[in-house]
C-alpha cells in the first residue's frame, strides 16, 4: 500500500508543466476496499503515464465508483461541467463505456462491471453532475446496447 501511494504522488509531482493545446491538468485517485477485503485503488483525470514521462490526453477520465448492491451492479461518476445530451453510455454484459464529447469537456472511462450484467435493465440518471447507472445481475451473457439517460 504504501508502495503504491509512493509511486502516485511521484507521478503527481512530475506532472508536466506546460503542454501546449491541452490545460488544464487533472490527476487524482480514490480509495477503497473491495469486496474481497483488499485496497482498490481508481486514478481519474487527463494525466497518464508513459515511456517518456506524463502525458496529457485531451479527454479526462472521470471519478468513478462501482459498486456490487446484492441483485444489482451500481456505477456513480462524476462529470461536472457537462450537460445530459452530450453524454453517451454503451454497455455489454460485462462492461460500460461513458463518454462525453463537448465544446467545453471531453470524459472517457471504460470500465469491467465486476460482475455479468443484463444491458436490457440498465438505469441512467443524471443530477447535478452525477452519473448513476444502475443494472440487473444475470447469469448469462446478453447483447450490447446504448443507454438512455432519464
Amino acid at each position: 500500500m504504501d508502495r503504491l501511494m509512493d509511486d502516485m504522488m511521484r507521478k503527481a509531482v512530475e506532472m508536466p508543466k506546460t503542454q501546449e493545446g491541452v490545460s488544464p491538468f487533472v490527476y487524482g485517485f480514490s480509495m477503497s476496499l473491495g469486496a474481497d477485503g483488499k485496497p482498490v485503488i481508481r486514478e481519474f483525470g487527463n494525466v497518464a503515464p508513459s515511456a517518456r514521462g506524463p502525458l496529457v490526453k485531451e479527454e479526462r477520465e472521470p471519478l468513478v465508483d462501482v459498486m456490487d448492491e446484492g441483485h444489482e451492479v451500481v456505477v456513480v461518476t462524476e462529470l461536472p461541467g457537462v450537460e445530459r445530451d452530450e453524454i453517451r453510455l454503451e454497455s455489454t454484459d460485462r462492461s460500460l463505456k461513458i463518454s462525453v464529447d463537448s465544446a467545453k469537456r471531453r470524459y472517457l472511462k471504460e470500465l469491467d462491471l465486476g460482475h455479468l450484467v443484463d444491458p436490457r435493465t440498465a438505469k441512467a440518471t443524471y443530477k447535478n453532475g452525477v452519473l448513476e447507472v444502475r443494472f440487473i445481475k444475470s447469469d448469462e451473457k446478453k447483447p450490447s446496447r446504448p443507454i438512455q439517460i432519464e
